[in-house]
């Protein structure tokens, strides 16, 4: 009696969990998955969310790379607008630090 009352039960449960799943349909998969069946469109709307998100996200490495470029391309030729010794000179004068006489000589000098 204990074993037809075991089998019995063991029978209600598992099939429970077998007819749960719906007829036709693997392990965990049902009309429901992912908005199938729903009729409300959920999973479309979460599959729109996800490409737009991906799309985001590899537009910012695009332009993070684009910002990589060209702040270094513009670290790099710093040094080749560099002021000549000559302006230099010239812009010491207009500020007064140095006299004519002496502007006039290292103009001298420089030009040598």
């Amino acid at each position: 009696m204990k074993k037809i009352l075991f089998i019995t039960i063991s029978l209600i449960f598992y099939g429970s969990k077998v007819f749960a799943q719906g007829y036709g349909y693997g392990w965990g998969m049902g009309p429901g998955m992912m908005g199938w069946g729903m009729g409300y469109g959920m999973g479309w709307l979460w599959m729109i969310i996800m490409v737009v998100f991906w799309v985001a996200i590899i537009v910012g490495i695009i332009f993070l790379i684009r910002w990589l470029i060209l702040s270094t391309k513009t670290q790099s030729h710093q040094g080749k607008y560099d002021e000549s010794p000559l302006e230099i000179l010239k812009k010491r004068y207009a500020r007064g630090e140095i006299d004519k006489e002496e502007f006039e000589q290292r103009k001298k000098d420089l030009l040598a």
